[in-house]
């Protein structure tokens, strides 16, 4: 009697196991490091300006206000002023992908080119 239910048991175990790892398998793999975007000289930079120097700045946020104002008004900008917009990209809810992040760069760019 015990063996139908151990073979049962067994038969199930293998099959969360199995569908486990075939979860595990067709999760797809972290997105390649994205190849950083300069900045021009004199220009804030999405890669290494921190979120609070680029609120300091009046030129940079207006283009964030601009392009992002999403993050001008964010209730939570306290607790992400010291990460740069390239270190909250890798959260969804940022809605920040690479083209995002250029737009951005090249704006904050243009702005440096016409300050007095």
């Amino acid at each position: 009697m015990n063996g139908p239910i151990l073979r049962t048991l067994a038969a199930g175990a293998t099959a969360v196991i199995l569908a486990t790892a075939s979860q595990a398998l067709a999760q797809s793999a972290p997105a390649p490091a994205s190849a950083p975007i300069p900045a021009a000289p004199g220009a804030p930079s999405v890669e290494s300006t921190t979120i609070g120097d680029l609120m300091a700045n009046p030129a940079a946020k207006a283009v964030l206000q601009k392009d992002m104002p999403q993050l001008v008004s964010y209730p939570g900008l306290d607790q992400i002023k010291d990460m740069t917009l390239r270190a909250i990209s890798v959260y969804p809810e940022a809605q920040l992908d690479d083209a995002k992040l250029k737009a951005i760069q090249t704006d904050f760019n243009s702005a440096a080119a016409t300050k007095p």
